[in-house]
């Protein structure tokens, strides 16, 4: 216990060191970690028989890392991604396997050994992969996104490549296990178990075992949630959540299965779930110090004795493992059509080994497929590609500078998912609307041209997509054919404009709420088909409005009061002056305009004179609603004009230019 103690707080004073340093010289928190392992293993010696046992403890880190992922995906959103995952994901495997297989044979090994190293070498790290692109918010670019799709294939692929490591075996023997990474005894019983089964057995069992996670997370999980919950204890709520995955883990091991596989597929069949966000937030603390600990295990368990005494075969194998899963997938992203800066980032970002490749090198160990000293010297060549990993994101950036830092060289983010309200921009106007609609418990897309805009958004937890809102290509893959509500809120009223027009001729059933910078503006987008406009800065002018009042020596209630007939009868004004706008004459030129704004702003004085004439105690005055009724499609209520012709409200809250 006293050791376990003093090595929890080494590990940590070297983690609050090295990570926050490493993090400030921009290499990123991943590095951060492996350095701090190395620092704490192969150069102070510090950490002793107690890593193999934080090891199996990290590896959970992993494992909710997929479990959390699988939350943010429905099977819809999944099902969307079968091209993906089939095609760029089964050309990697495919791809890198018939490589390295061919490479191994040239080199003298046999045909069994190379077809394992090549199914080992294969796999990338989930891990690092997918905390880097969220840690630089290049998850939802198209890079990033097939990048996710190749390795969740690869996760996917480890359960074949396990059913397949037994009859590749000159003997079946678990008396020889490798050291240095891979999971617990335990795992090779199960895996022995499975393995002396016959075959129609094995595959019965992993069916029961997938088909088993899916009936818990789709039927099981949400009423049991529901019976801790109503405990109102904290504690319970984050003790049935880790109980989910470490469950569901244990489970998969039991079967000789990916306990990451089983725990993403829980957390898909849990995606539409009321409790999506509450077990996220249970789990979030726990995989971040989990994974955190798996990348310091990661570099504490190199073998820098073996590099330093053989040091010129190991790098060369590193380097050239690197090089021809790079070569692979830059064709397989050419092949896809992936623009530059996407092909880079889904190159660079997957051309390391995995942590999976600990797993499957110390099963084929213990199946005497590998020799001792060759398990060793490739766990040496993996660890040493993942840490070259957060380097390669560096080369990424470099890239990505020379390609140039403008949006508009940056091709548009693919779109997965379709929700129901699309807003199209998140300036200053926009992210507040979607703050408050999101937070609310509503689903949007969100769509923007300004790259950098997209980033931030998304480094405060907020997901959006990079693209131009009025292209037809951009508005149809944000789903504007299945949408309910559009809110257009780019900065450019030209942009905007376009927009409406665009989305009422597409769909002329689509509520469609616009921003509008001004009057003029208001009348184009009520032209374009908008059934609300906003004037941008109405509302904050008529509360700089009410306490210019109030400091005046009127009230609160009093300035309150002029405040809400101003609105009312502003907004009605408005409507009346439409009417008589005309596109090709300036408001001052257009002669019935100019007197007609001038008879509606008398009355609206007149109003507002006469609002506290008999004293505070005047009845107020209210907004007129005759000739409203109901609109059939819309449930709107929609103001007539003369002669009973339907109109579209221009409920607006904006500054009058």
């Amino acid at each position: 216990m006293e050791n376990f103690l003093l090595l929890s707080t080494i590990f940590l004073v070297t983690m609050v060191i090295a990570v926050p340093l490493s993090a400030r010289l921009g290499l990123g928190s991943v590095l951060g970690y492996l350095i701090a392992g190395i620092l704490i293993g192969p150069v102070l010696g510090l950490a002793g028989s107690e890593m193999s046992e934080l090891q199996h403890i990290a590896e959970f880190g992993v494992v909710m890392m997929l479990f959390l992922i699988g939350l943010e995906l429905e099977p819809r959103n999944l099902w969307n991604m079968r091209r993906r995952l089939m095609g760029l994901g089964g050309a990697q495997i495919l791809g890198t396997i018939a490589l390295i297989f061919a490479v191994a044979m040239l080199a003298g090994q046999t045909w069994q050994v190379s077809l394992v190293l090549g199914m080992i070498l294969s796999l990338s790290s989930t891990a690092i992969v997918l905390q880097t692109l969220s840690e630089k918010s290049l998850m939802q670019t198209g890079g990033g996104r097939s990048a996710f799709a190749v390795l969740l294939t690869q996760d996917i692929a480890v359960i074949p490549m396990l059913a397949l490591m037994p009859l590749l075996a000159f003997q079946r023997s678990a008396s020889h296990p490798a050291e240095n990474g891979g999971h617990g005894g335990e795992e090779f019983v199960a895996q022995a178990i499975m393995a002396s089964l016959p075959g129609w057995a094995a595959a019965l069992a992993t069916l029961a075992a997938v088909a088993g996670v899916i009936v818990i997370g789709q039927y099981l999980i949400r009423p049991v949630f529901r019976y801790v919950h109503s405990a109102r204890l904290r504690e319970m709520d984050t003790a049935f959540a880790l109980l989910i995955v470490v469950g569901i883990a244990s489970m998969m091991i039991l079967v000789g299965l990916s306990p990451a596989l089983g725990t993403f597929l829980a957390g898909v069949m849990l995606a539409g779930s009321e409790f999506r966000h509450e077990l996220e937030s249970q789990i979030e603390p726990f995989k971040g110090l989990l994974l955190g600990l798996f990348f310091i295990t990661v570099g504490a368990g190199m073998n820098f004795d073996m590099l330093a005494a053989d040091p010129v075969p190991i790098l060369s194998a590193t380097a050239l493992l690197i090089a021809a899963k790079a070569g692979v997938l830059y064709l397989i992203a050419r092949q896809a059509g992936m623009a530059d800066r996407d092909r880079s980032l889904f190159t660079l970002s997957l051309a390391q080994a995995g942590e999976f490749g600990f797993v499957l090198i110390s099963y084929a160990a213990s199946l005497a497929i590998l020799t001792r000293s060759m398990a060793q010297g490739f766990l040496l060549v993996i660890a040493l590609s993942m840490l070259a990993t957060p380097l390669l994101f560096i080369l990424y950036d470099q890239v990505a500078k020379r390609l140039g830092d403008g949006s508009e060289h940056h091709d548009p983010d693919e779109i997965d998912e379709q929700q129901p309200i699309i807003i199209a921009g998140v300036g200053r106007f926009g992210q507040v609307v979607n703050r408050l609609v999101t937070m609310s418990g509503f689903q949007t897309t969100v769509l923007d041209h300004d790259l950098k805009l997209i980033q931030l958004m998304r480094s405060f937890g907020f997901k959006g997509y990079f693209g131009d809102p009025t292209r037809p290509e951009i508005l149809a893959a944000a789903g504007l054919e299945k949408a309910q509500i559009l809110v257009a809120a780019l900065d450019d009223p030209a942009s905007n404009i376009k927009l409406v027009r665009y989305a009422r001729e597409k769909r002329p059933d689509l509520v469609i709420i616009a921003r509008a910078r001004d009057r003029v503006v208001v009348y184009q987008l009520y032209a374009a088909g908008a059934d609300h406009i906003v004037r941008e800065l109405f509302d904050s002018s008529l509360r700089v409005g009410r306490y210019v009042l109030e400091n005046a020596g009127l009230s609160e209630y009093e300035a309150a009061e002029l405040e809400k007939i101003f609105y009312k009868l502003d907004r009605a004004n408005l409507r009346e002056l439409a009417e008589v706008w005309k596109p090709d004459l300036p408001l001052d030129q257009n002669e019935d305009y100019v007197q007609r704004s001038r008879d509606l702003n008398k009355v609206l004085e007149n109003a507002l004179m006469e609002r506290f004439a008999h004293g505070p105690s005047a009845a107020p005055i209210e907004e007129e609603d005759e000739g409203a009724d109901e609109d059939p499609e819309h449930g709107l209520k929609m103001p007539s004009r003369p002669g009973g012709r339907k109109v579209r409200p221009i409920t607006e809250d904006a500054r009058q230019d």
